[in-house]
């Protein structure tokens, strides 16, 4: 017999592209911040509280639930900008806000408007999230619990019955891919001890990425390190064991990574949303898992492990600054012009040729990520083999384009 119940995939969006990419891909929800109050303050563009009625809007036609992102830290001064943000977030339908600090809480409660607990408040055990489910309708369980202690707390919930203002069971919530911090449940103070940077403010520095040389003070000796990169960790990745992960009673897998490309957020939402469907069919497999495997690979990662679902005690650790993504997109240029009904879009090339055959890959605030292979290729209406920079060219394309667009080329990493 079929699994008929699916886990809700959450999903990052940093920006519009972001957003429309996630939307286009099979989110069934996304979560955001606005300004300066959330944990990717620095790390992405972020949205403005302008933008809250359009986010609610692209959201609302999908039938995928908005998420503000409003979990840092509170001072007494931001308390106004706090209550003026989460009425706007109520005044726009927004579905809930993500939140740490009780007065956020207690604000939103107030309004009532949906809560749903940060991974900031480090929830491990069946005691808190009873405690918290006064407030709140989800909690996300801190990232260094086991898949045998996830399922014990969910059993619990279910169990006890154990229910949120909204008079349903309290849903669990759990990150299911993307970066790890070496700090728990990332309150970290590196950033801010180094340079007055506060990570809990949405501003990290991210000083483990970087590579460290440890020395004896004393002896002057400098200990040897097998891997460089002793505090950045490799990037979380449950897709080739899901089937545990949605066993374990979760009813939310998150996604992180708002600060991170709208393709990255397209490839990775499209990966998972095929294989929680096929974990819900049961057609979920290892060949399955190869290809999703290998599509994760093509976009920005440090490595992957599984964090600490499976058991483990210790993470695993980057040995590398960057990426090891199989390929990467090169900026090519920008849409000028779409011919709607012959569908066949402009572009002005100003940095890099394509040629026919070419994987290219499209972005904009609407017409979010779009890829395709070039099959043919014009410049001042004659068909040629590539277009280079200065050109204008044109192609066949099966969907809408804008003059915000950018097209990029898409190549494989050496």
């Amino acid at each position: 017999m079929a699994v008929t119940t699916k886990v809700e995939l959450m999903a990052p969006a940093g920006n519009f592209e972001s957003l429309q990419a996630a939307l286009d891909n099979g989110a069934d929800s996304v979560y955001f911040g606005v300004d300066q109050l959330n944990m990717r303050a620095r790390a992405t563009v972020n949205f403005s509280v302008d933008d809250l009625p359009e986010i609610a809007r692209r959201c609302a036609a999908k039938n995928v639930r908005s998420y503000l992102t409003l979990n840092t830290i509170i001072y007494d001064h931001d308390l106004s900008v706090v209550k003026q943000l989460l009425s706007k977030a109520k005044e726009a339908k927004l579905t809930a806000v993500i939140a740490s600090d009780q007065a956020v809480i207690a604000s939103a409660r107030a309004i009532d408007l949906e809560v749903h607990i940060s991974t900031q408040l480090n929830v491990t055990n069946i005691e808190t999230v009873r405690f918290y489910s006064l407030f709140a309708d989800t909690i996300v369980l801190s990232r260094e619990l086991s898949l045998r202690q996830i399922k014990s707390i969910t059993l619990q919930i279910e169990k006890e019955q154990i229910k949120g203002p909204s008079g349903a069971l309290v849903e669990i919530e759990i990150f299911g891919h993307g970066a790890l911090c070496m700090a728990v449940s990332g309150k970290c103070y590196l950033s801010l001890h180094a340079h007055n940077s506060s990570a809990n403010r949405g501003a990290c520095k991210q000083n483990c990425r970087k590579k460290y040389t440890v020395i004896d003070q004393e002896s002057g000796f400098e200990i040897e390190i097998d891997n460089e990169y002793m505090m950045s960790p490799k990037d979380l990745c449950t897709l080739d064991f899901l089937d545990q992960v949605i066993d374990s009673g979760i009813k939310v897998l998150k996604i992180e990574g708002r600060g991170r490309a709208p393709e990255y957020v397209a490839t990775v939402v499209k990966a998972y949303r095929e294989a929680i469907d096929a974990v819900a069919d049961q057609s979920f497999g290892e060949e399955g898992v190869a290809q999703w495997m290998a599509a994760l690979e093509t976009v920005y990662n440090r490595g992957f492990w599984s964090g600490y679902y499976l058991g483990q005690q210790l993470g695993e650790w980057s040995d590398n600054s960057g990426s090891l993504a199989t390929q990467k997109k090169v900026y090519v240029g920008k849409a000028m012009h779409y011919f709607q009904k012959a569908a066949i879009g402009e572009f002005k090339i100003e940095a890099y040729e394509i040629k026919r055959g070419d994987r290219i890959l499209i972005t904009g605030p609407t017409t979010g990520v779009e890829e395709l292979v070039v099959e043919e290729l014009y410049v001042d209406k004659q068909a040629v083999e590539k277009a280079a920079k200065g050109n204008n060219c044109t192609l066949k394309l099966p969907f809408r384009i804008r003059m915000s667009d950018k097209i990029y080329k898409i190549v494989a990493t050496p």
